[in-house]
């Protein structure tokens, strides 16, 4: 129904932004990937979106760009997710970090962002495995070794988030040393910066 959105931030309230379009201020969900980023009141902002009709309610989620976007409605159609869990997963991970964790088969990487239990991670994993397409599949999207798993279970152990834990991986020189300790060295340098 409403594909997209354009229009000037008014308001930023926590997982929520208000967009003054057409001179009606609409409330629209968003993943806290977006609030980190330069939102900030006055400026004009595209989101991508998702409109969901519910018995009581009438909620606009808008994302970043097509693929979170897709990403949640994929996330809508496996078993026991709703849009609420659906936008804690797109929050609490980078598209390219689900769509490994998916394909790989490892569930527990899910299981970190807070709200999805290892059951709940599981049965996404399982719907989701055959519904990422071949090119998503193929792409170089910066997928992670088993080393790179312990680096992440360690940072988000000490309080990072999965998002921050895997900006981190990707962004510092972790690659350069074989050891998990000196990688978890590096990769707290970089977070503290």
């Amino acid at each position: 129904m409403i594909a997209s959105v354009r229009g000037v931030v008014q308001d930023i309230e926590t997982g929520y932004l208000v967009i003054e379009i057409g001179g009606v201020g609409v409330r629209v969900a968003v993943p806290e990937s977006i609030l980190d980023e330069t939102v900030a009141i006055g400026v004009e902002l595209q989101l991508w979106t998702q409109l969901i009709l519910r018995q009581d309610s009438l909620s606009l989620y808008g994302f970043a760009d097509s693929e979170q976007l897709h990403m949640f409605d994929l996330l809508l159609g496996a078993p026991g997710v709703g849009p609420k869990l659906a936008m804690a997963i797109v929050s609490g991970m980078s598209v390219d970090g689900l769509r490994h964790a998916i394909t790989s088969d490892q569930p527990e990487l899910l299981s970190r962002v807070p709200g999805v239990g290892i059951k709940t991670a599981r049965k996404i994993s399982f719907y989701l495995k055959d519904k990422i397409d071949d090119k998503q599949r193929s792409a170089e999207d910066g997928t992670f070794n088993t080393v790179d798993v312990e680096l992440l279970e360690a940072l988000t152990t000490l309080g990072y988030s999965v998002v921050e834990a895997q900006n981190a991986i990707q962004d510092s020189d972790v690659d350069s040393v074989d050891n998990l300790e000196d990688r978890i060295v590096l990769a707290l340098r970089y977070l503290s910066t």
